[in-house]
């Protein structure tokens, strides 16, 4: 009996992402990449004083390191990245599934920021960052028109992306609805929405909350409002009323958690 279209495509993707490794670079990134038990690391290439500097964390991780001179260093990375004569190669990251993220085993407010094609890894990271400080569950993509698990992605976000789960699911709506069946309030950012993020959220901080947030320019698409909750805005002071997506997150994030 043949095997129906989606479930080759989805064996096939499967092995595809097995196969998958990505080169981290820079000394941060690296670091925090060989001190995560969960990083499954495959090759590093660093320089005599980036051992140096990483000696300890090379130590721990039990990786046999090729030391190479400057002149040498030739890794599969972009030849303008600021590698600072460190580079890992590696397995992406596996968080689990979308409910094992979505439902905390603590006390902190379940929060979740989603990404509606957000494809720059700078932005990315730099949600991953907030996301982190401010305690969310996890940051959630999609696996087309999404930034995915790169070197870039990692320097950016200064060690979050060992620390703080990223997933990346095959249909955002769908991943709405099902975060709507555990419980969670989902709100799309929209600079023309007419409540605040505090107005939507008023006596229901304490709930599970999950934010949108969209491209800049585009925003959120049609089939994303449609399905979220509610539409929000962040309040601007004076006329100015524009953030880079990634400042957006984490001044949603913090405007959604209890008081």
């Amino acid at each position: 009996m043949k095997k129906p279209k989606w479930v080759v495509e989805k064996e096939q993707a499967k092995r595809k992402s097995a196969a998958e490794t990505l080169w981290l670079f820079g000394l941060h990134a690296v670091r925090d990449a060989l001190s995560n038990p969960a990083r499954e690391k495959l090759r590093l290439v660093v320089t005599k004083n980036a051992h140096d500097k990483l000696a300890e964390a090379i130590a721990l991780s039990g990786v046999t390191p090729e030391i190479v001179e400057p002149r040498k260093f030739s890794v599969p990375i972009d030849p303008q990245s600021v590698h600072q004569g460190a580079a890992l190669e590696t397995k992406p990251l596996n968080w689990g599934s979308l409910s094992e993220c979505a439902i905390g085993t603590d006390d902190r407010p379940q929060r979740l920021l989603l990404l509606d094609r957000v494809t720059d890894p700078h932005n990315v990271g730099a949600i991953l960052r907030s996301a982190e400080v401010f305690g969310a569950n996890a940051v959630i993509g999609t696996r087309h028109n999404s930034a995915p698990e790169t070197g870039a992605l990692a320097k950016t976000a200064s060690g979050a992306l060992e620390r703080q789960p990223y997933l990346r699911m095959r249909n955002l709506a769908d991943t709405i609805i099902e975060l709507q069946n555990m419980g969670y309030i989902v709100l799309g950012m929209d600079g023309e929405a007419e409540q605040s993020i505090e107005q939507a959220l008023e006596g229901r901080r304490d709930r599970p909350v999950a934010l949108v947030l969209g491209a800049e320019g585009p925003g959120l698409r049609e089939k994303t409002k449609e399905t979220v909750d509610q539409l929000v805005k962040i309040d601007f002071a004076a006329g100015f009323g524009s953030l880079n997506v990634s400042n957006a997150a984490a001044v949603a994030l913090y405007a959604s958690l209890p008081r």
